[in-house]
């Protein structure tokens, strides 16, 4: 069962992922604090019982926009602890994922929170609390990705991945089960990945051509639906895509 703190400066944010963290049955206790300094204190008691004690918390739940000491401030101050807890990041902004994962962050949940997107955090918090980091693997496997999240490496089958974006150096792997940020450029997966039907289709994406579902053309527009996302094709890419596809239903 695992001990967790939510922190969020907007009480009806806070209120209702206290309620939806209660509602799991991995969560023994969940408490909630209203800005980063409250919850640094509470995170102090937490570290002076000890894992084992009564004040001990597993996980945060953190907001990053908040008054004074924001969400990424306070998981910095966290990292410099001995036996810190395990952050997850719960925001309306997706663009600090990537300060979010070099701070080893668990995982990174968009509001609003879907129950089954925060049951998949509080599983991957609950497997990190529970199991051996994993011993990490030197040779690379050309049919998987590692993923790196909160210390543990993870194995993402290249053929599960359905696109890639872009996020400066570093890629977000989408799947059906989720996603997950990788520090590689979109680029070199573009160039490990093209004879495993992969095909650039903007700056931006990269996609698995055996998960494109429907080919859009509308208003001299292209678009391609690709698990039920819905993905913009850049003018230049939109003739080699076509071509691609056309030859893949004729083979």
């Amino acid at each position: 069962m695992l001990r967790a703190l939510a922190v969020d400066d907007e009480r009806p944010s806070l209120e209702e992922l206290l309620y939806l963290l209660n509602a799991d049955p991995r969560i023994g206790s969940a408490e909630g604090a209203g800005d980063a300094t409250e919850a640094l204190r509470r995170i102090n008691r937490a570290l002076e019982s000890g894992p084992g004690g009564s004040e001990a918390i597993d996980v945060v739940f953190l907001d990053i926009h908040m008054p004074g000491l924001d969400g990424l401030d306070l998981a910095r101050l966290l990292g410099g602890f001995a036996q810190p807890p395990l952050v997850v990041f719960v925001t309306a902004h997706e663009g600090f994922a990537v300060q979010a994962f070099d701070l080893k962050a668990v995982d990174y949940v968009l509001k609003p929170v879907r129950r089954e997107r925060l049951a998949e955090a509080v599983r991957r918090a609950a497997q990190l609390r529970d199991t051996t980091p994993l011993i990490p693997v030197h040779e690379p496997d050309p049919d998987h990705m590692s993923v790196e999240l909160g210390g543990v490496t993870r194995f993402v089958a290249v053929e599960d991945i359905t696109h890639v974006e872009a996020h400066g150096d570093y890629a977000r792997l989408h799947t059906a089960q989720g996603s997950h940020l990788v520090r590689i450029p979109l680029s070199t997966l573009e160039e490990r990945w093209r004879s495993r039907g992969f095909v650039r289709i903007h700056r931006r994406h990269l996609v698995a051509l055996r998960h494109i579902g429907e080919l859009r053309l509308d208003a001299g527009t292209v678009s391609v639906l690709v698990d039920s996302v819905e993905l913009q094709v850049s003018r230049r890419h939109a003739r080699q895509l076509r071509d691609l596809l056309l030859r893949r239903t004729t083979s």
